[in-house]
């Protein structure tokens, strides 16, 4: 299962309903390259439930900039078209499963 691939046109539509981790990376970053394996593995392993997207930010710099992206990699997990929590930088596989079951109402 790959994340999908959002960008200024579709963004809004595809983060609508439910749950939507979105990383927010560019394809020079390196950071942003180590954590693509754990964003396609999350996208799996919470599909059906969490909608799992990548934002390239350079290609789609308005959306990267109305939720104020400074620095990258930034995932944030919005629900129903609003961002609740976010995380900057690489992280543990573990960080963002503990993100996302918490919103999920998954007991720790």
């Amino acid at each position: 299962m790959k994340p999908i691939e959002l960008t200024d046109a579709n963004f809004k539509q595809e983060i609508a309903e439910g749950l939507t981790l979105v990383d927010f990376w560019a394809p020079w970053c390196g950071p942003c390259r180590m954590i693509a394996p754990v964003v396609e593995e999350l996208a799996g392993q919470y599909d059906g439930k969490v909608k799992v997207a990548k934002v390239n930010v350079d290609d789609n710099q308005a959306t990267a900039m109305q939720f104020r992206v400074m620095s990258i990699p930034t995932l944030i997990l919005f629900k129903d078209g609003q961002p609740v929590e976010g995380v900057v930088g690489a992280q543990p596989k573990r960080s963002f499963e503990k993100l996302i079951d918490k919103h999920l109402g998954v007991v720790q």
